[in-house]
């Protein structure tokens, strides 16, 4: 069992820079110190000519990374005050998302297994995003009274059609083909493979390592239900997409129209506006941005303690969201989310 001092494996691998998320037992969720070593590795090596490649990947066999651990964001939260610690999280962790994005050197993220939430962030905006057959990307915030974050939703906006907001609002899992077709992934190399891939980067470029060992992406399954999916989703409210779901005749429509309904309503509505505001946005840095404000505004939501409350803390999967239904969420509740910080911005943009 890894112990604070070892939650992030930091060494060299002949040219390569290796970076291991270690909290298996917790598929390697985030902590705040995790997030800074990350960084802090990124940092030593940007200017290091003897590492030319850096590849991030999560020890165990259960996945690269579950998200942030939300456990520390909940008793944060709940203590009432202005939950600083969460905010110094975010504020850590959206900017190195920004810092991955912006990275100079090949950035190898090894998407096997679980990806969710804040691992979407540190291995989704890399310049060398590969997946496997076990490969299971997911935003799964809705569900936890919470928006998609960590540059979620500009990955989200820019999916094909509306691909993007029907991953958003049902929290719906990517397969590996999925993955690649959605812009979350480039390249698939089979989970057997993945020890030879990576031992190969120590010595050869990324782009020669992948062209020895990637392969034709699966065929995903998202890919047929397009049509539908872009014509549901396509409306201006939460309310409207779900009746299109619902009155489609398709069944997979109509299955989406019931994981919608289980999440949080304000959180789906704050969802889709940030979404269809992502797609104003030109750059990454100005999304993460947006999501910071979000994201501080969430703290005050009671459906975020609580939605974690259901699925993680007692785990009776059983919410009580406030308000409890969609008409019930006013439009003022929706756009204070987007409410500028003042001089707590994160400023990712005004860099």
């Amino acid at each position: 069992m890894s112990t604070d001092d070892d939650a992030v494996l930091v060494r060299r691998g002949g040219r390569a820079g290796r970076i291991t998320l270690n909290r298996p037992r917790a598929i390697n969720a985030l902590t705040h110190d995790m997030v800074r070593r990350v960084d802090a590795a990124l940092a030593a090596w940007e200017h290091d000519d003897a590492v030319t490649t850096v590849v991030i990947d999560g020890a165990g066999e259960r996945g690269l990374c579950a998200g942030g651990d939300i456990r520390l964001i909940h008793d944060d939260a709940r203590g009432g005050g202005e939950a600083r610690a969460t905010r110094a999280f975010w504020r850590d962790e959206y900017r190195l998302n920004s810092r991955i994005s912006h990275y100079a050197k090949p950035y190898v993220a090894i998407m096997d297994g679980l990806v969710m939430g804040g691992g979407v962030g540190v291995s989704a905006h890399g310049s060398v995003r590969v997946v496997t057959e076990r490969s299971a990307l997911a935003m799964p915030e809705t569900g936890i009274g919470f928006a998609p974050d960590v540059g979620g939703t500009y990955l989200l906006s820019r999916a094909p059609g509306e691909l993007g907001t029907h991953l958003a609002l049902t929290a719906a899992r990517l397969d590996a083909g999925d993955a690649v077709r959605s812009g979350f992934a480039d390249h698939f190399v089979p989970a057997a493979r993945l020890d030879a891939f990576t031992a190969a980067l120590a010595d050869a470029d990324a782009p020669e390592a992948v062209r020895a060992f990637a392969e034709p992406a699966p065929d995903g399954g998202l890919a047929a239900h397009q049509e539908w999916i872009d014509h549901c989703y396509a409306a201006d409210s939460v309310e409207e997409i779900l009746a299109r779901l619902t009155a489609s005749g398709v069944p997979e429509a109509k299955e989406a129209a019931e994981a919608i309904r289980a999440k949080s309503p304000t959180a789906l509505k704050v969802t889709l506006a940030a979404l269809r505001r992502a797609r104003r946005l030109p750059t990454l840095d100005e999304v993460l941005d947006q999501e910071y404000r979000v994201s501080c505004a969430s703290l005050s939501d009671p459906d975020l303690v609580e939605g974690i409350r259901a699925q993680v803390v007692d785990k009776d999967r059983r919410p009580r969201w406030v308000p409890a239904s969609l008409a019930d969420v006013s439009a003022g509740a929706v756009t204070r989310h987007f409410a500028s910080l003042g001089a707590d911005e994160l400023g990712l943009a005004a860099r």
